[in-house]
């Protein structure tokens, strides 16, 4: 970068960036920034002077630079980012760059197993002690954490889940030792003296996403061991049978995103009531249809009903994340204006 560039500050060069990018893109950006910013961004344009051909270039090549990091981060993590960028730029450029990264980005502890496979992770932890695992877990994506819940063994999962949900805050030591038991380095900046790891919300939003067999192992579980917590979970947590609390017209918005095969197999297993309460929202038609495919069926497994079932909670789940549905937790009443 010239001389110029590099006495830049960072305003400056964000109102260069849009002048060289043009007026479409400055206001494509501007639909995802807040209104301070927009109104600094918008005065420093305004207060531009003549910028040499060498200084733009140096901004654009700098933005190029960034923009290429944060994908390498996003495809990778930190340490496939600095390889490929240590390849690309050189050593000294690509630390500079991770830095300028790093200090505004909060890269998460355990991040280089972030884009493991599940099962891959599984075998790798499966055999450390159970805090450790719920430590790891409680700092990947639930997604990923789910599927590496559901492939521990029965007695492993609840003990697991009752850990990342009794965890408050660990400080960077116990951190460093779990990595440094991995053989890995810790690849995060630690702005503070203790960083909030596991408690209620994330063994919920694991659980969410396990299958129903390891759910329910996990529930009895901690029914047995630690019935305080396991109902503080069950609170928080939306099961199928929790359906019936679910008013009208949202249940016939979750209707035409459902299968009726699938809504077949899950009502095998429900209660009476809940399954008027499905027929009650469907057409008599269809409704009557769905009787004789239930009828037709027989016998079905228990895994086959849970799958199912299951389908359809993360239907709901779906709905309601995208704001079409609203679910009340836990016996509170939700209020709708």
């Amino acid at each position: 970068m010239s001389k110029a560039g590099k006495d830049l500050k960072g305003r400056e060069k964000a109102a260069i960036l849009m002048v060289a990018l043009g007026p479409e893109a400055v206001a494509r950006a501007y639909r995802h920034i807040d209104d301070t910013t927009i109104e600094l961004l918008t005065l420093e344009i305004a207060n531009l002077r003549k910028v040499t051909p060498d200084v733009k270039l140096d901004v654009l090549k700098e933005a190029q630079e960034l923009i290429m990091a944060h994908e390498f981060m996003t495809q990778g993590g930190v340490e496939y980012a600095r390889k490929l960028l240590e390849q690309a730029l050189g050593v000294d450029k690509a630390q500079d760059i991770l830095r300028r990264i790093t200090a505004s980005l909060q890269v998460r502890p355990f991040d280089f197993v972030r884009h493991t496979d599940p099962q891959q992770l599984l075998s790798f932890i499966q055999n450390e002690h159970p805090q450790t695992i719920a430590l790891i877990l409680s700092y990947l994506a639930p997604e990923q954490s789910a599927l590496v819940l559901g492939g521990l063994p029965p007695a492993a999962q609840w003990d697991v889940a009752r850990r990342i949900a009794k965890m408050d805050r660990i400080t960077p030591e116990v951190l460093r030792e779990v990595e440094r038991v991995l053989e890995r380095k810790l690849s995060t900046v630690m702005g503070q003296d203790f960083t909030i790891a596991g408690g209620i919300d994330a063994v919920v939003n694991l659980i969410n996403r396990v299958d129903r067999g390891t759910e329910r192992n996990i529930i009895e579980s901690l029914e047995e061991q630690d019935p305080e917590l396991a109902e503080e979970i069950k609170k928080r947590l939306f099961m199928f049978d929790d359906i019936g609390g679910i008013d009208d017209r949202s249940l016939q918005r979750i209707l035409r995103e459902v299968d009726l095969k699938d809504l077949g197999l899950a009502l095998k297993g429900a209660s009476e009531d809940l399954r008027q309460k499905f027929f009650k929202n469907m057409s008599k038609r269809a409704a009557d249809m769905l009787k004789e495919d239930m009828d037709f069926m027989g016998p079905v497994r228990v895994r086959m009903v849970e799958e199912a079932q299951q389908k359809i909670v993360n239907t709901v789940r779906a709905l309601e994340e995208a704001g079409e549905i609203v679910i009340a937790r836990g016996g509170e009443e939700e209020i709708v204006v």
